[in-house]
Formats: structure tokens, C-alpha cells, sequence
């Protein structure tokens, strides 16, 4: 299995931009399809973004469409999001996942197995 660690969370202006990063050790990571997701206080955990095993395909939420970008470097084992424009709405705790198999649909939380511990991001007006 693998282990996951999130890192570059913090409190932002709204407009502002931040990296998160997100290191996997264990078994190999480059077998992974891996995701982020964020979850509000008194909310669910919702999906954020996808990037396939092969970094080929990615996909999005309607919300940080056009604002997130989501990458992989398989050398250093890890994923990360680039999150550019944000807004207060965008304020949540942000967690990586990853799976060997990718389930559908993949825009819920049941369908990964692995999980970080989640890192905090703070988007003030």
C-alpha cells in the first residue's frame, strides 16, 4: 500500500495563489491514479481533482475549473496542486488519495482507499 503526505497548506488572500504537494512512499507510486479533495466544516468531502496513473488524463470540478491545476512527477513521488485566483470559498481542508484502480465514479470519496491527513487552506476576503 501506499502512504500519503500533504504539505503547503496555509492562509491565503483572496486572488492569491498556493502549491500543494502531496508525497507518497511505499509501494510504487507511479501505479497510483491519484486525486485531491477538499472538505468545508460541516460539509462533505468533495472532489477537487484527478490526474491518471499515466499523468495523461486529468480531470476537474466545475468549481476550480480554469483556476487548479493538477500534476504528478513520478521521479520525486509526488502530486500536487497548483491553485491560482483563490477565493474564500475555495477554504477547506485539502486531502490527497490515491488508488491502484481508479473506480468510477471518481468524484467520490468512497472510491479511493488511500488517504492522507490533510492540510489546511484559508482563503480571506
Amino acid at each position: 500500500q501506499v502512504q500519503l503526505v500533504e504539505s503547503g497548506g496555509g492562509l491565503v488572500q483572496a486572488g492569491g495563489s498556493l502549491r500543494l504537494s502531496c508525497k507518497a512512499s511505499g509501494r510504487s507510486f507511479s501505479d497510483y491514479h491519484m486525486v485531491w479533495f477538499r472538505q468545508a466544516p460541516g460539509k462533505d468531502r468533495d472532489f477537487v481533482a484527478f490526474i491518471s496513473r499515466s499523468g495523461v488524463i486529468t480531470e476537474y470540478s466545475d468549481s476550480v475549473k480554469g483556476r487548479f491545476t493538477i500534476s504528478r512527477d513520478d521521479n520525486k513521488n509526488t502530486v500536487n496542486l497548483q491553485m491560482n485566483s483563490l477565493k474564500p470559498d475555495d477554504t477547506a481542508v485539502y486531502y490527497c488519495a490515491g488508488d491502484l484502480k481508479g473506480s468510477s465514479p471518481l468524484t467520490i470519496a468512497a472510491s479511493w482507499n488511500y488517504w492522507g491527513q490533510g492540510t489546511q487552506v484559508t482563503v480571506s476576503s
